[in-house]
């Protein structure tokens, strides 16, 4: 591994489309300075090669290959101490697995603006010693996802990840561009992702958005309260706010449960 604070990082790239690897390398030339490339890989084999020869920083790596693609390339990879950005075309299913679970993504084309915000969370880590749980995670919610039965979210703390149930969240509370998310045990997390940013990652039709600041676990709605223009009692206590908006919504939802 390499010491960042005075060198460069080492990155590979795979990707079985060879004007798409010179894309991106041009585009890290041209946008991000502190990252290297020290090998091109134009498949899944050559790729896996690569990555226990140069031992490398960051690995941009392709989903769609012939024989290995992405993800298998990652199962195959015993230790994981890298970053990885997955590179794709717009795939609604690879994309709710990345927004789900910890895993860096840019979607083809590649733009450069977009490239410079991941690397810059790339060289902020401190260490890349604990991706592998985080590439672990995402290659469950891919086999969750396949079985559609998605049961737990990365959300992303001030301290790290913190790996969730889906169902034991009760309900979630804007806090500007940040969320506080509640639990059923009565524990709680501030997590720097906006409401609809944590909406996207929970994606489940147990959840609804009832007010522009919370986003409440329908499984956890004790009762409904007309106190205050209209509340929500969770199973964990805490009162909600429903906007008159949103109301009919709501009960329709709850009728159909």
């Amino acid at each position: 591994m390499t010491d960042r604070t005075d060198t460069k990082l080492r990155a590979v790239l795979i990707d079985d489309e060879a004007n798409c690897l010179k894309m991106l390398q041009w585009e890290l030339s041209e946008n991000c300075p502190e990252i290297e490339v020290v090998r091109t890989c134009t498949s899944g084999k050559a790729g896996l090669i690569a990555v226990k020869e140069e031992r490398p920083d960051v690995v941009f790596l392709d989903i769609e290959m012939p024989y290995l693609n992405g993800f298998e390339v990652l199962e195959l990879t015993p230790e994981r101490n890298f970053a990885v950005v997955f590179t794709t075309a717009y795939d609604k299913f690879a994309v709710r697995a990345f927004k789900s679970s910890a895993v860096d993504y840019l979607l083809k084309p590649i733009d450069g603006a977009d490239l410079r915000r991941a690397a810059d969370k790339i060289i902020g880590q401190r260490s890349f010693a604990d991706n592998s749980s985080n590439i672990d995670f995402l290659l469950r919610q891919i086999e969750d996802l396949k079985n559609d039965r998605l049961k737990r979210v990365a959300l992303p703390t001030f301290e790290g990840t913190h790996f969730a149930e889906i169902d034991k969240i009760v309900h979630c509370q804007a806090d500007n561009n940040y969320t506080k998310v509640y639990f059923a045990d009565g524990n709680k997390v501030y997590i720097s992702k906006t409401l609809k940013e944590v909406a996207e990652i929970i994606d489940s039709p147990h959840f609804y958005r009832s007010h522009n600041s919370y986003l409440v676990n329908l499984n956890h709605v004790s009762s409904y309260l007309k106190n205050d223009g209209g509340m929500l009692l969770m199973s964990n206590g805490d009162e909600v706010k429903v906007s008159r908006s949103r109301r009919e919504r709501l009960f329709e939802l709850m009728t159909e449960r």
